[in-house]
């Protein structure tokens, strides 16, 4: 009896599919698909690979910025201590 319901069951579902692949639906699916890819296309998306290397890229350049602006305000205030006037020691 169990057997014969799966049987039941799997040729249900095998008959919906046929259905749905010899309807208009499946005509419909690949028509708005193609269209789809066509808009896209037209957007200049990126995949997600690209845009993770471009996310990557501008991380370093972020960090190498940072210690570039460090390095620079190290340098300006050595070069403020060498350029300031020494006090007079004598009186």
């Amino acid at each position: 009896m169990m057997n014969s319901r799966n049987d039941i069951f799997s040729q249900i579902q095998q008959n919906i599919s046929d259905l749905i692949a010899n309807s208009p639906a499946a005509d419909l699916e690949k028509n708005m698909k193609a269209f789809m890819g066509q808009t896209f296309n037209r957007m200049d998306l990126l995949t997600r690979d690209e845009f993770d290397t471009q996310v990557a890229l501008l991380e370093r350049a972020l960090a190498r910025v940072t210690a570039l602006e460090q390095r620079v305000q190290e340098l300006e205030a050595k070069l403020a201590q060498s350029a300031a006037p020494e006090p007079d020691s004598h009186p």
